[in-house]
C-alpha cells in the first residue's frame, strides 16, 4: 500500500500536459481508476474526457445519467463505441457528436428510427457506422426515411452495417434509396433483408429524373465486402450481385428457410457458376442455416463447386454450409485449386471424409482456420492428416462424432493452435492430456462441450504443472461426471480464465461457486477478479447459498451469468437488482458478446476490490448528502469498473 502511494505521488509531480498524453492511450475505465487515487488526477482525468479522441464501453450498458459525465462534448472525439442496452432516444444528444468518424452503437432495442436521422443530421464526417438491434422493442419504430436521411447526410460513409430486420420497409423505396449512398461506400453488412429487396436494390435506376437515354448509374459502385443474411439464398440474387459489384472481394450470404425451397428461391448449380465473374474475390461464404427446418442446398452438388472452383483460384478464405449433395470430390477440388487459401470452412458437410485430406500434405497450402463442424464422417485419420498444416491457429471439430484420443495426439504437436473446439466428439481424459506437451500453452479457447467420456481427471492432466498458461476461454459445459472437486483443481491452477460455461452439469454446486469466488490468478490481483463469464444454467446442486457467492464485491468483473432462473426467480431477480451491469439470463440462452468488437488495442487495467470509478463519481459531487438512495445509485456505478 505504502509502495502504491508512493507512486500516486511521484505521478503528481508529472507535468500536466505528460498526464493528459499519457491518459489518451487508456481506455474509460483505466482513466476513472487514475481519477480516483488524488484530487489532481481527478481534475486532469475530467479535462481528459473532454478531447479524449477515442471513447470506448461495451464491456458494460451504461444509463444516460452515468453516460453524461464520461461523455460530455468534445470537438477531438473520432470513435465511439457503446452497449446502447439501457439507453433510448434521450441519449442521442450525447452519443452524436459532429467530430465523430466512427460510430458503434450496440443493443440499440429502446431507440426508434430517429437515431438513423439523427446521425445523418449530426455526424457528417462518419467512415464507419455500426448499429444493432434498432428499434426491436414493442412500442419502437423505424421508417424508410429514417434510413434516407442516413443515406442522405453522411456523404463519407466508407463502411455501414446495420445489424437489423429492413425486410419491413416497403420495397420500392428501400431500392430507391440506395441511390443516395455515398460512393465511397466500401463495405456493407445487413442483418436481415429478403432476397428479393436486394435483387431490386441492384438493379434500381442510379439516379432520379433520369431521360430514357440516360446510362444508368451503378449502384453502390465501389463495394468491395457484402455480408447479408436472407430469407432464401437463390439464383438470381447470386448473378444479380455478380453481376453488378464488379468490385467485390469479400462475399457472405446467409439464410434460415422456414420452408423447404421450391427451384426459383433456391441456390443451384447455375448460380454458384455465376460468382466471381470477374476474378477479384478473395473470401467466399455461402452458409444455410437449419435454424427453423432440417434443409440443405440439395439442386447443388459436385459439378457445381467444380464449375465455381474454375474461378477461384485466387481465394483465401471459403466457407460452406450446408451443401449435403457435395462430396468429397468437390471439396477436394476446392483444396488443390485455390492455392492461396488459408481458411477453410464446412458445416453439415454430411458426405465430407477423411479422403478430403488424404494427400493435403502434397499441396502448396498453409491451412491457418477450419472448421468442420457436423462433418460425422470425418475420423481421426483425417485430422491425422489435416494436422500435417503446422501453422493451424483455429480448429472448429465440434459435432464430429467419430473422433476419439488419436486424433487430440495429432492435434498436439500444433503449436500455434489457440483455437480448439471439440464439442460432443468421442475424448476421454487419457486424450486431452496429448495436449499438455505443446498445443495447452498457446491455447487461448477450448470447449469440450458435451465429451461425455471427460472426468475431473482431465483437469489434473491438462492443468497441473503447466505455467504461463494463456487460457481464457474453457466450455465444460454438459459434462455428466464433472463435480466441484474438478472445479476446485481448476482454480488451484490458476489459470486466468475470464469466460467459463459449466452449463448443464448436474454435479455442479454451491462449492464450485465459492471457489471460483475465492479464485486468485496473481497475487496482487483480487479473488475472483478475472472472470468476465460464468455459465451455470441448469447446474444441478446450486442453492440459496451459491447466490450469496454471486453478490458484490465477489466477481468484480463478471458481466454476464446464466442460472436457472425457473427454480430461484426471486434470488435471480435480487441478484439483478442489486448487480444492475451484470447480464442476468435465466431462460438457458447461449451467453456472450458476440460479435461486438471490444479489441479495440487500448490498454486495459488491472481490477481491484476498490471501485476507482465509484470514488471517482462520488467525488465529482458537490454536496456530501448520505441520502440511502443516493449511495444506492453511486453503488451500481461501481459495476463499470468492477
Amino acid at each position: 500500500m505504502a509502495n502504491r502511494d508512493a507512486e500516486i505521488q511521484s505521478m503528481e509531480v508529472l507535468p500536466t500536459a505528460l498526464l493528459a498524453t499519457i491518459m489518451t492511450k487508456l481506455d474509460v475505465p483505466s482513466i476513472c481508476s487514475i481519477a480516483s487515487t488524488s484530487k489532481s488526477l481527478n481534475t486532469c482525468a475530467s479535462r481528459i474526457l473532454s478531447f479524449l479522441p477515442n471513447f470506448l464501453l461495451l464491456d458494460v450498458a451504461p444509463s444516460i445519467d452515468l453516460l453524461g459525465p464520461l461523455l460530455p462534448p468534445n470537438p477531438y472525439l473520432q470513435t465511439l463505441k457503446v452497449d446502447c442496452h439501457r439507453l433510448d432516444d434521450s441519449a442521442i444528444d450525447s452519443l452524436l457528436q459532429p467530430s465523430l468518424l466512427e460510430l458503434s452503437l450496440h443493443n440499440c432495442s429502446d431507440f426508434s428510427g430517429k437515431l438513423l436521422s439523427q446521425v445523418g443530421a449530426r455526424c457528417k464526417d462518419l467512415r464507419s457506422l455500426y448499429l444493432s438491434s434498432v428499434a426491436e422493442k414493442r412500442g419502437r419504430s423505424i421508417h424508410v426515411s429514417d434510413l434516407e436521411e442516413l443515406l442522405n447526410g453522411c456523404t463519407e460513409l466508407e463502411t455501414l452495417i446495420l445489424m437489423f430486420d429492413v425486410s419491413t420497409f416497403v420495397r420500392d423505396s428501400f431500392a430507391r434509396i440506395w441511390a443516395l449512398a455515398c460512393a465511397k461506400l466500401v463495405s456493407l453488412e445487413i442483418g436481415y433483408v429478403s432476397s428479393l429487396m436486394v435483387t431490386e436494390l441492384l438493379t434500381a435506376p442510379g439516379g432520379h429524373h433520369q431521360s430514357p437515354n440516360h446510362t444508368r448509374t451503378s449502384i453502390l459502385p465501389s463495394i468491395g465486402k457484402l455480408c447479408l443474411s436472407v430469407d432464401y439464398i437463390t439464383d438470381t440474387m447470386v448473378k444479380t450481385i455478380s453481376k453488378n459489384l464488379n468490385s467485390l472481394t469479400h462475399l457472405d450470404l446467409r439464410d434460415a428457410p422456414i420452408i423447404e425451397p421450391t427451384v426459383a428461391f433456391d441456390l443451384t448449380n447455375s448460380g454458384l457458376q455465376q460468382i466471381n465473374p470477374h476474378g477479384k474475390l478473395k473470401h467466399l461464404s455461402l452458409v444455410r442455416s437449419q435454424e427453423f427446418v432440417t434443409t440443405c442446398f440439395k439442386r447443388v452438388n459436385d459439378l457445381g463447386v467444380l464449375l465455381m472452383a474454375d474461378r477461384c483460384s485466387s481465394m483465401e478464405s471459403i466457407c460452406l454450409g450446408g451443401f449435403c449433395r457435395v462430396t468429397d470430390t468437390g471439396f477436394k477440388t476446392i483444396l488443390h485449386s485455390c492455392s492461396k487459401l488459408y481458411k477453410f470452412r464446412v458445416s453439415h458437410g454430411t458426405q465430407l471424409t477423411d479422403l478430403v485430406f488424404h494427400d493435403i500434405s502434397a499441396t502448396s497450402l498453409s491451412l491457418t482456420h477450419v472448421s468442420l463442424r457436423w462433418c460425422n464422417l470425418l475420423t481421426n485419420h483425417g485430422v491425422v492428416r489435416l494436422s500435417s498444416n503446422m501453422d493451424l491457429t483455429f480448429l472448429d471439430l465440434r459435432d464430429c462424432r467419430s473422433l476419439g484420443d488419436e486424433s487430440l495426439r495429432a492435434i498436439g504437436t500444433l503449436t500455434k493452435l489457440k483455437t480448439l473446439l471439440l464439442d460432443g466428439s468421442d475424448i476421454s481424459d487419457l486424450g486431452l492430456s496429448y495436449l499438455k506437451q505443446g498445443v495447452i500453452s498457446s491455447l487461448i479457447s477450448l470447449s469440450v462441450r458435451g465429451c461425455k467420456r471427460l472426468t475431473d481427471k482431465f483437469v489434473t492432466s491438462l492443468f497441473d504443472g503447466s505455467s504461463s498458461l494463456e487460457l481464457q476461454e474453457l466450455d465444460l459445459s454438459n459434462l455428466p461426471n464433472l463435480s466441484d472437486a474438478g472445479v476446485l483443481l481448476l482454480a488451484r491452477s490458476r489459470v486466468p480464465i475470464t469466460e467459463l460455461r459449466m452449463r448443464q452439469c448436474p454435479l455442479i454446486g454451491d462449492n464450485s461457486v465459492i471457489t471460483l469466488a475465492s479464485m486468485q490468478v496473481h497475487e496482487d490481483w483480487c479473488r475472483g477478479s478475472t472472470l468476465k463469464l460464468l455459465d451455470l444454467y441448469n447446474c444441478g446442486g446450486l442453492t440459496q447459498l451459491a447466490f450469496r457467492w454471486l453478490k458484490k464485491p465477489y466477481f468484480p468483473r463478471l458481466r454476464w451469468l446464466g442460472v436457472t432462473g425457473s427454480v430461484n426467480r426471486d434470488l435471480v431477480d435480487a441478484l439483478a437488482r442489486s448487480r444492475p451491469f451484470l447480464r442476468v439470463a435465466c431462460r438457458g440462452e447461449e451467453l456472450g458478446a458476440g460479435q461486438w468488437d471490444t479489441s479495440d488495442g487500448t490498454y486495459m487495467h488491472d481490477y481491484e476490490e476498490v471501485d476507482e470509478l465509484e470514488q471517482w463519481l462520488l467525488e465529482g459531487e458537490n454536496d456530501e448528502s448520505g441520502d440511502d438512495e443516493e449511495m444506492e445509485e453511486v453503488e451500481n456505478v461501481a459495476e463499470l469498473v468492477g
